[in-house]
């Protein structure tokens, strides 16, 4: 098929090779601007899908926003097939999502109608789900809101973390799409409908999201801790200054008063939680950069008895 790929992050390139490998006609990748970075913010940094188009001579496009009569007909004149959205961080119109023969597929990082919207992947985690996986939908203007063409299901891990667990599902989505095309291509990929009433929604992640309140179940911090890991970081407060969490692990036999430091060693730090306590293996406390939370103790940026609030 030819196919317009619309994805920006890391998220979307194991999709994208996938399409690329299956011998798909890709005439173009549309993905955000390329990012100022540096102290001086003068370099520009292209985004991780841009890096695998250039390396494959497939044309790029970059709008500011993917909207317009201009932007319309360059996606016109490409004549594409399909269109395949995945994490590009950019809302599209519906002359956008109609654009192409048959339309415009989406890949979302959740079991659809539950957890529509930008952090799936965090919610499952921080929700406790056991199963997780990636939709192929669809796109239709409302937000995740399409009718779907395929599932794939994944358990979700004891320990794991949104960074793992992202890793996992963006080749499970590249594994996803192949087969949507297959069964789209052979006239078995029929649009089954979502039931809206059953859908749940997820924004973008804000910063009191990702608080820690040493109150909770341990069980509840360590999957906070893990749904944060890598990015933004399940952060909390000691003396007054702010430090990220990461490493969770239970220590649900450990008791002490909430945010109280039990344990600071080379095995990292037992902090006690509303009922039992976690294990923390890594921090980056204000200022500093990530380290092993052992490390920190050497440092003596903590000590058993101090409290987290």
């Amino acid at each position: 098929m030819r196919i317009v790929f619309f994805g920006t992050p890391d998220f979307a390139t194991p999709p994208l090779l996938a399409l690329i490998g299956e011998g798909h006609d890709v005439v173009a990748v549309v993905t955000q601007p390329d990012k100022p970075r540096g102290r001086s913010r003068s370099t520009l940094e292209p985004s991780p899908v841009k890096r695998i188009a250039l390396a494959e001579s497939i044309p790029v496009l970059q709008p500011e926003r993917p909207r317009g009569p201009e932007f319309e007909a360059e996606m016109r004149a490409l004549e594409p097939d399909i269109s395949i959205v995945v994490a590009y961080g950019r809302i599209l119109p519906a002359a956008v999502i109609d654009a192409p023969r048959l339309g415009t597929l989406n890949i979302h990082a959740s079991l659809l109608p539950k957890y529509r919207g930008a952090a799936p992947i965090q919610a499952a985690i921080r929700d406790g789900e056991i199963e997780t996986g990636v939709t192929i939908m669809q796109m239709v203007p409302a937000l995740d809101a399409g009718p779907i063409i395929l599932t794939l299901r994944t358990p979700i891990e004891p320990d794991e973390t949104a960074g793992e667990l992202q890793l996992r599902l963006s080749e499970l989505g590249a594994e996803a799409i192949v087969e949507a095309l297959v069964l789209l291509d052979v006239g078995q990929g029929t649009p089954v409908a979502q039931d809206d009433a059953l859908a749940t929604h997820v924004g973008k992640i804000e910063r009191e999201d990702a608080r820690l309140s040493w109150s909770a179940p341990c069980e509840q911090v360590a999957r906070l801790v893990r749904a944060y890991d890598p990015k933004p970081g399940a952060w909390t407060t000691l003396d007054g200054l702010e430090v990220r969490c990461f490493g969770a692990r239970l220590a649900a036999e450990r008791t002490g008063a909430a945010g109280e430091v039990l344990e600071a060693g080379e095995q990292g730090l037992v902090i006690a939680c509303g009922n039992g306590a976690v294990r923390i293996t890594d921090v980056h406390p204000s200022g500093q950069k990530r380290l092993a939370a052992a490390q920190w103790v050497r440092g003596r940026g903590v000590r058993v008895g101090q409290r987290f609030e």
